[in-house]
């Protein structure tokens, strides 16, 4: 069968010591890529489980101002708003900031 390459980004300290403990396991950096992929193949998955924290860990204080803003918008009836009705908002916000600044 013929072969390929394939190019990959790591963070360089990431590499470092993947390749060093590839190393101790008597095998190359691109042989456990190999692996890796035989696997993936192999089982049609990911051969470990990824997932994220529960949202409530990773909710931070910013996000929950934000969920009960959305709620007590919702709750007054308010309509959702666009991106760019939003990104609107902030622009003349702004403006209108700039314009007190520079008024004497």
């Amino acid at each position: 069968m013929a072969q390929v390459s394939m190019t990959i980004r790591l963070d360089s300290e990431l590499k470092a010591k993947f390749d060093e403990l590839c190393a101790q396991f008597g095998m190359s950096a691109n042989t456990a890529m190999n692996i890796f992929a035989n696997a993936v193949v192999r089982k049609r998955k990911i051969p470990f489980e990824v997932e994220a924290a529960p949202i409530e860990e990773t909710r931070s204080k910013g996000w929950e101002a934000f969920w009960k803003l959305r709620e007590e918008a919702q709750k007054q009836g308010l309509p959702e708003m666009t991106l760019d009705e939003i990104n609107e908002e902030i622009r003349l916000t702004r403006l209108g900031k700039n314009a007190k600044t520079v008024a004497p």
